[in-house]
C-alpha cells in the first residue's frame, strides 16, 4: 500500500497488491478544510479504480528522462506508483507520495552561481537531481526544470524530505534560442494585459541564462511556513493520460477545447468559462502552439472549491522553425491560428455556451493591449538579470503581426 500525504496528514491509500484502487483515510475526509485529490474523484465518494486514479498519477510524472530516472532509482519508467513513491514527495499541487514531508525547513544552499551552473549543466543526465540523498521532487512536461527554495534574501537552495519548494527554475534550452527571455516576455505580456499569470524573473549563472518562476500553488502562512496549494492540470481532471494532451495525440483520442471547457464549467463553475477563453485567445495571439491540456490547470481548495489557476508555460512559438506551429486543439476545426476569422470565434463560442457578439469583442480588445504593451514588455524583461537576447525584437515583431493580422479578420 502507498499512501499520500498532504504535509504530515494521510489522504488516501494507493492499494496496489492486486488491482490498482485509491480510498480516502477516514480522518482525512472528516477534517473541516479537507479537499479531494481531484475534483474528478469527491471526498467520501470512493473508492476509485485504475482508470481514474492512473491518469492523475502519471500526470505528475516528468514526460522526457524517465528512462534516465529509472536507471538510477532501480524503478521500470512504467511503474508510475513506484517511480512517484522516490520522486513525489514535492510536486505540482499540495501532495506527497509514499512518504510525508519532515516538519521544518530541510535544504541544500546552492552555495554561488558556480554551483547553479554546473548543477544545471548535469540536468538533462540527472534529472530534478534525482539519486542525492533527501532529494525527491517531480513536475511534469517535457522541459527540463528544477524546483528550487529561495529565501526572503534571494538565496537559492535544494529542498529536501519534502520541503516544499518555492519556485520553479527553468534553464536556457539548447534547441530554443531565447527561451528564457521568450517565456518571461510571455509572461509578464499576460500579467500588462491584466490576465492571471505566474510571475517570473530572468537570471543568469555562468554561462547559463534561467527563468525563475515564483509558486503560485504555495504561499506563506501567519507562521511563516511555506505550504502548499493543491492544483491538478486539465488532463487530470479529464481522466486522460499526458500523450492525450494534444486533440491530435498518437492514440487519435486527445482533449478537445469543448471538453476543456466544459470541465471547467462543471467542476469549478460556469463562470471560469471567461477567464479560460480570454487564456486561449492570448495563446493565439502570442502564437504559443504548446497550449495543451495539461498547460491549463485549477486551483483546489477546502471542500472542493476551485478557480482556474493563473497562466504558465507561455511561449512564442513562430520564432523557431524546429517546432510545429499548428494549435495543439482546433478552433472550428482549424488548427492554423493565423487562419482565424470572426466566424470561427463565434464558432467557439456557440460550442462552449458563450456569446459570440461578446467573444469577438474580447478578442478585439485582447490583441489591442497585447499590441500596445508589447514593447514596454520587452523592455522590461530585457533589463533582467538574465539579459537581453538579440532575438526579442524578433518575438516581438511575430506577436504584434499575429495581433493585426487577427484583428483584421474579425471584419
Amino acid at each position: 500500500m502507498t499512501t499520500i500525504y498532504y504535509e504530515t496528514f494521510p489522504v488516501a491509500h494507493l492499494q496496489t497488491s492486486t488491482d490498482l484502487r485509491l480510498e480516502y483515510d477516514p480522518a482525512w475526509e472528516n477534517r473541516p478544510a479537507a479537499f479531494p485529490v481531484s475534483l474528478s474523484m469527491p471526498l467520501k465518494a470512493g473508492p476509485f479504480d485504475a482508470s481514474r486514479i492512473m491518469p492523475w498519477l502519471a500526470n505528475l510524472l516528468p514526460e522526457t528522462h524517465l528512462s534516465e530516472i529509472g536507471q538510477r532509482l532501480k524503478v521500470s519508467p512504467q511503474d508510475v506508483v513506484g517511480m512517484l513513491s522516490h520522486i513525489g514527495r514535492d510536486t505540482a499541487g499540495a501532495f506527497s507520495i509514499g512518504v510525508p514531508r519532515k516538519t521544518g525547513l530541510h535544504l541544500k544552499a546552492i552555495p554561488d552561481d558556480q554551483a547553479l551552473n554546473r548543477i544545471l549543466d548535469e540536468l538533462p543526465s540527472k534529472p530534478f537531481l534525482v539519486g542525492e540523498r533527501g532529494v525527491s521532487m517531480s513536475l511534469a512536461g517535457v522541459q527540463e526544470k528544477l524546483p528550487v527554495f529561495v529565501d526572503g534574501k534571494g538565496r537559492m537552495s535544494i529542498p529536501l524530505d519534502g520541503t516544499p519548494s518555492t519556485h520553479i527554475l527553468k534553464p536556457d534550452a539548447r534547441r530554443l534560442p531565447a527561451s528564457v527571455q521568450n517565456e518571461g516576455f510571455c509572461l509578464a505580456l499576460a500579467r500588462a494585459c491584466g490576465l492571471d499569470a505566474a510571475a517570473a524573473v530572468t537570471g543568469r549563472a555562468g554561462d547559463r541564462t534561467y527563468l525563475l518562476l515564483s509558486r503560485y500553488d504555495r504561499f506563506v502562512d501567519d507562521r511563516q511556513e511555506v505550504r502548499r496549494l493543491h492544483q491538478e492540470d486539465l488532463c487530470q481532471l479529464l481522466g486522460y493520460f499526458p500523450y492525450q494532451k494534444y486533440e491530435r495525440s498518437q492514440s487519435g483520442v486527445g482533449v478537445s477545447l469543448k471538453q476543456m471547457f466544459d470541465a471547467v464549467s462543471n467542476y469549478v463553475s460556469p463562470a471560469a468559462r471567461v477567464p479560460l477563453l480570454d487564456a486561449v485567445i492570448f495563446n493565439v495571439l502570442i502564437c504559443n502552439s504548446d497550449a495543451h491540456a495539461k498547460n491549463y490547470s485549477v486551483l483546489i481548495g477546502s471542500g472542493g472549491s476551485a478557480k482556474l489557476a493563473p497562466l504558465y508555460d507561455l511561449m512564442c512559438a513562430n520564432v523557431y522553425q524546429n517546432v510545429d506551429h499548428q494549435m495543439p486543439q482546433n478552433i472550428a476545426g482549424r488548427y492554423a491560428a493565423a487562419d482565424l476569422h470572426a466566424d470561427d470565434w463565434e464558432s467557439l463560442a456557440r460550442e462552449v455556451g458563450l456569446s459570440g457578439a461578446s467573444t469577438l469583442r474580447r478578442v478585439a480588445q485582447l490583441a489591442g493591449s497585447v499590441e500596445e504593451h508589447a514593447e514596454a514588455t520587452a523592455a522590461s524583461v530585457n533589463a533582467m538579470n538574465g539579459g537581453p537576447h538579440q532575438m526579442m525584437s524578433e518575438i516581438v515583431h511575430e506577436v504584434t503581426k499575429r495581433c493585426r493580422r487577427i484583428r483584421r479578420q474579425l471584419q
